[in-house]
């Protein structure tokens, strides 16, 4: 159980600085536009709102169908996210990780909701994402 919101993404091992722990891949994570959203119904566009995110790179809104939608912000995150030239999103160890330590992200750095005022972390219109 996470201190930070409830459910929360933790190591279960050990993991070391640099090693990616999240990858995007088109066989498992949707990416979205809003009007694809739009069309949707209630019940589906609450759950991509819960647990999207917007890239800053696309606009594009992406689900992801494994448990990185888990990880939790952090102002000081053991995990950091980056753009790759190939065009996919990664999540690197920022620092060791120790098992059982939980994992998170500062969503600043991927979410264009959030860089757009759209929500804000712990609250605000569509909650906190991932």
């Amino acid at each position: 159980m996470s201190g930070i919101h409830g459910l929360g993404l933790f190591a279960a091992e050990f993991i070391g600085e640099g090693r990616v722990v999240w990858e995007s891949h088109p066989a498992v994570d949707i990416r979205l536009t809003a009007e694809q959203i739009a069309g949707l119904p209630d019940p589906c566009r609450e759950q991509i709102r819960k647990y999207s995110y917007r890239e800053r790179h696309t606009g594009l809104y992406v689900l992801c169908g494994d448990d990185a939608r888990f990880f939790n912000h952090s102002p000081r995150p053991n995990c950091v996210d980056v753009f790759t030239a190939e065009g996919g999103d990664l999540t690197l160890a920022a620092r060791d990780i120790e098992e059982g330590e939980e994992m998170t992200c500062d969503y600043a750095l991927f979410d264009l909701d959030l860089v757009e005022g759209k929500y804000a972390i712990g609250g605000g219109p569509g909650g906190a994402h991932l």
